[in-house]
């Protein structure tokens, strides 16, 4: 069998990606691989045969580029429209950080462990990949990469037992936004009372309510944005069940029947984005009342459905629930696209390009105290590109954002590729680790600097950002930028906050991870 594996690498690539998914599928207690069950099954399969790994370190370098490409793409509007709001919570997250730092440094002088090893645990234990490509760059040795399997597993099971531990507290959360999800938004239809323009409603001029249905002289049509409310009209209004019930006292009362029923001249459907041409306009943008006497009122996104404010901006395979007249149905429909097929389709020509200009980037050289230089590698470079291309969205005809569901694809091939064949190229250096003395040492250090690390986040999210405890649990998966322990506290609790709060520290915690590596380093 090794003899075969041997002549055949794609063959050794696939089976060690396989078995770990079998092996991240496994629950120990409440600790669940994930991906990173390709990493163990690597290490075990090249500690028995070390030469499986000849070549695999090119496999390292796509898997790393394409994983952290789509991350950057997916937060990088996130990161940079939330900048202001979130700078307590990454600057929580930079101290964090900090703090892991000064304690590698601090511990691997105690515990006498090499420079080089201590810098491959402090990647290895806050499971930050990208680090791990630059300090390899920097320390030019393969230590790192032994220090990184050994301590990943470590960091994981820390992130995972505090997360499950922490999500499903009640914080009160006072300076944080409510949960979207599980409250689903209301519909209803409003017996008008009194004569009122739409623009003197505030709670449709403020995007807290949506207004489609309008009933007149027992003619149902669509509303027209800003017209006037008549005493005897009946319109349907949609938003949080809160905003409906305050926008049906301040116009009238409860209609006891729902005019949204009637569809004899008037239709509601749900269609997809898929016309590439809509990708990052706003719902305004679309401009459907004026071309189609159309309303949307609601955007079903992934497991989310959100209000369709004019501020919204659209993203491919976004589902939009239009009303409209059926005579206009046609032109909407042709305009939107409404194919799923198509929604979901890989644009190669931007992926190609976002990575061009990542490999790029990660050519750079920059100085670095004492006269050496550093390259930023094909870890931080196509991260910092996906992050600016994600927020900039598109570029002329060219749309960056990719679809989520090709998105979380080539995240999820490109982490397994990267973890598999880092097991298969680090498995022998490891071995040799757990059979020296330096073993204990090192699971020391490594469990020590991810638990301070994320404890530090969990306090500072608690006491003195008084985020909830999802957003808190998000913030560690975040800061880890650990999908295993992101898919721990989703597995727990159903909150959006988890993973608005994953992406804003995702991307920017790798980034201050790499920064450090230097640093550490060179003290």
């Amino acid at each position: 069998m090794i003899e075969v594996l041997e002549g055949s690498p794609l063959l050794t690539l696939f089976l060690v990606v396989a078995t770990g998914a079998v092996l991240g599928a496994i629950p120990f207690g409440r600790v669940r691989f994930g991906a990173a069950g390709a990493l163990f099954t690597g290490l075990a399969l090249s500690a028995v045969a070390p030469h499986l790994g000849a070549g695999m370190e090119i496999v390292q370098s796509l898997g790393l580029a394409l994983f952290v490409y789509t991350v950057g793409i997916s937060a990088g509007a996130a990161f940079f429209a939330t900048l202001n709001r979130q700078l307590p919570l990454l600057a929580a997250a930079t101290v964090s950080t900090v703090l892991a730092a000064i304690a590698t440094i601090v511990l691997g002088h105690v515990l006498g462990i090499a420079r080089d090893l201590s810098l491959g645990l402090f990647t290895g234990a806050l499971t930050a990949a990208p680090a791990l490509d630059a300090a390899g760059r920097v320390t030019g040795t393969s230590a790192p990469s032994v220090g990184y399997a050994f301590g990943y597993p470590l960091g994981v099971i820390v992130g995972i037992v505090l997360v499950s531990t922490v999500v499903s507290r009640s914080w009160p959360g006072r300076k944080d936004t409510p949960a979207l999800a599980g409250t689903g938004l209301a519909s209803t239809t409003v017996h008008v009372l009194r004569t009122v323009n739409l623009r003197e409603v505030p709670q449709w001029s403020e995007q807290q309510v949506r207004f489609s249905y309008l009933r007149r002289d027992g003619k149902v049509r669509v509303i027209v944005p800003g017209e006037d409310l008549l005493a005897g009209d009946e319109v349907v209004a949609v938003g949080m069940p809160e905003a409906v019930e305050a926008v049906t006292q301040e116009l009238g009362e409860h209609s006891d029947q729902h005019i949204a029923h009637d569809r004899s001249l008037v239709e509601f459907t749900r269609l997809t984005v898929s016309n590439p041409d809509l990708a990052s306009r706003s719902i305004a943008e679309l401009n459907l009342s004026v071309r189609f006497g159309a309303i949307v009122t609601r955007v079903r996104r992934g497991d989310l459905e959100l209000l369709a404010r004019d501020d919204l901006v659209l993203e491919p395979g976004d589902r939009l629930a239009v009303v409209v007249d059926r005579s206009r149905l046609d032109a909407v429909h042709a305009l939107l696209g409404d194919s799923d097929r198509k929604a979901s389709e890989l644009d190669v020509l931007s992926l190609g390009l976002g990575l061009v200009l990542g490999f790029a980037l990660g050519l750079v050289t920059v100085p670095m105290p004492g006269g050496g230089s550093f390259s930023l590698g094909p870890a931080a470079g196509p991260l910092l590109v996906g992050m600016v291309l994600g927020a900039l969205r598109r570029t002329g005809p060219v749309v960056w954002a990719l679809p989520g569901s090709a998105n979380t694809t080539l995240r999820q091939l490109g982490l397994l590729l990267f973890l598999a064949g880092l097991g298969l190229t680090a498995g022998p250096d490891v071995a040799s680790v757990l059979a020296s003395p330096t073993a204990w040492r090192a699971a020391l250090l490594s469990v020590v600097v991810a638990a301070l690390s994320c404890i530090a986040m969990l306090l500072a999210a608690r006491w003195v950002l008084d985020l909830s405890a999802p957003r808190a649990a998000g913030a560690v998966a975040g800061f880890l930028g650990q999908p295993a322990v992101l898919e721990a506290a989703n597995a727990k609790r159903a909150d959006e906050r988890i993973e608005t709060a994953y992406a804003t520290l995702f991307a920017f915690s790798i980034v201050v991870k790499i920064l450090l590596v230097p640093v550490i380093w060179n003290l």
